[in-house]
């Protein structure tokens, strides 16, 4: 347990470091926690804000910070949500998904690199074990 402690500590560090240098390419006002913000409304966009503050495991107050600097910036923006006036559904902005589609590739492109000499199941176990890993920190909240 230890050593699974050690790896995790490191291994998270690394990669909110890797966020912060992604979101600066996105964005140079762009703060770190806000590309993985973008990431999950490309994969499931329109969603509300109360939803994607579950889904990280923040507060409400966080999330609609975090939101309206998206939005200033230009990368998101709001609709009413169809279903409940009071709501709204969050969506990127074409600007938005120009932006994040040009650093995921070059994200992407550095991950290919780094894991060339992996097996591709090697690449598939760490994935399904890295979201079973996911699924259990979602669920102690």
């Amino acid at each position: 347990m230890e050593a699974l402690e050690r790896e995790l500590t490191v291994f998270y560090r690394r990669a909110r470091a890797s966020s912060g240098e992604m979101a600066r390419e996105l964005h140079p006002e762009l703060e770190p926690a806000a590309y993985g913000l973008l990431v999950r409304l490309q994969e499931c966009e329109p969603e509300r804000a109360t939803d994607l503050a579950a889904y990280f495991g923040v507060g409400k107050a966080t999330m609609s910070r975090q939101l309206r600097a998206l939005e200033v910036l230009g990368l998101v923006t709001r609709e009413p949500d169809p279903a409940d006036g009071r709501a709204f559904l969050m969506r990127m902005t074409a600007e938005g998904r120009e932006r994040f589609s040009r650093v995921r590739a070059a994200r992407r492109s550095r991950y290919l690199r780094r894991l060339a000499a992996w097996d591709r199941a090697e690449v598939s176990e760490l994935a399904r074990l890295l979201q079973r890993l996911n699924e259990l920190q979602g669920s102690e909240d």
